[in-house]
């Protein structure tokens, strides 16, 4: 059985519609299609041009998935690719330039796309620095405390923050840079503005990244600022049973006592698309500052 979505001007096929990819809440392979079909206006903003890595489920999230990072060689000619350098070679990486890309990606089993946090023409220069806010065992109350935290220390250093639920157990905090410094840089300044975080807090953060060293604190990983590393799209749908989305907040949201990392859901997330609060963010890039300056 096949269902045809029409997307703009392309048809999109929709192999075993039917398929059962999140048994806990019945949704299908059709369903996650149309939710990609559904965020892509306010979705888009956020992925396109950017080198994708694509984690998919064949089985459903009950069973392992797969990360898929070079697009396979089936992919129609109307999906573009970027050759993104590694050591020793290239990998050909898939990239969104319209809503048809991410509901085909659903078609192909892909659950959950994640992005680099740089574009496609210069992949070596990041536009985004991310604070992943990974908890333990905390309340989530003080996950958002530590997210606002994150937010002033960027403020003080004039960058403008954002945050994201990130689908999973945690919160992302994001700045728009203008591009121009290298991974290295970002990956720089990050790390001193976490070093700076667990110094004030040691009991409740940490920058250990075995998670048997952790304790009950909460992990501020910055290693996402490397190059070639990603971090979930925001309206992303996670793998998890109740099929969380990682969607972006509105900073006052961060002082909501009911907002939960894995709170909006494919069941959920329309209510919030009328007004995306991350709109417009690269209007507020701004140079990377001296890490000094804290």
């Amino acid at each position: 059985m096949t269902e045809t979505i029409r997307v703009g001007r392309r048809a999109v096929d929709v192999t075993h519609p039917e398929k059962v990819l999140f048994p806990e809440v019945g949704l299908t392979k059709l369903d996650l299609a149309h939710h990609y079909q559904r965020v892509a206006p306010v979705m888009l903003a956020h992925v396109r041009d950017r080198p994708l890595a694509m984690r998919a489920y064949p089985a459903g999230v009950t069973r392992p998935g797969f990360f898929l990072k070079s697009a396979p060689a089936h992919f129609p000619d109307w999906i573009p690719r970027v050759e993104v350098p590694k050591r020793g070679g290239v990998v050909t990486q898939v990239v969104v330039r319209e809503a048809a890309t991410l509901v085909y990606l659903a078609a192909q089993n892909v659950i959950e796309p994640h992005v680099f946090s740089s574009r496609a023409d210069q992949p070596d220069r990041p536009d985004r620095l991310i604070i992943d806010l990974d908890p333990s065992h905390q309340r989530f109350a003080e996950v958002r405390a530590a997210a606002r935290a994150a937010g002033d220390r960027l403020r003080d250093l004039g960058l403008c923050p954002f945050a994201m639920t990130s689908g999973s157990r945690g919160i992302h905090v994001v700045a728009p840079l203008r591009r121009g410094p290298s991974f290295t840089d970002v990956h720089r300044l990050a790390r001193a503005l976490a070093e700076a975080m667990v110094a004030e807090n040691p009991d409740q953060l940490t920058l250990e990244w075995h998670t048997a060293e952790r304790g009950s604190r909460i992990y501020v990983d910055v290693n996402r600022n490397a190059y070639a590393q990603h971090a979930i799209a925001a309206y992303g749908v996670r793998a998890r049973p109740t099929a969380p989305v990682a969607t972006p907040l509105r900073w006052d949201e961060l002082s909501d006592p009911g907002l939960a990392p894995d709170g909006f859901t494919i069941a959920t997330i329309s209510e919030r698309l009328d007004a995306c609060p991350w709109a417009g963010m690269q209007r507020h890039a701004r140079r990377l500052p001296d890490p000094t300056r804290r």
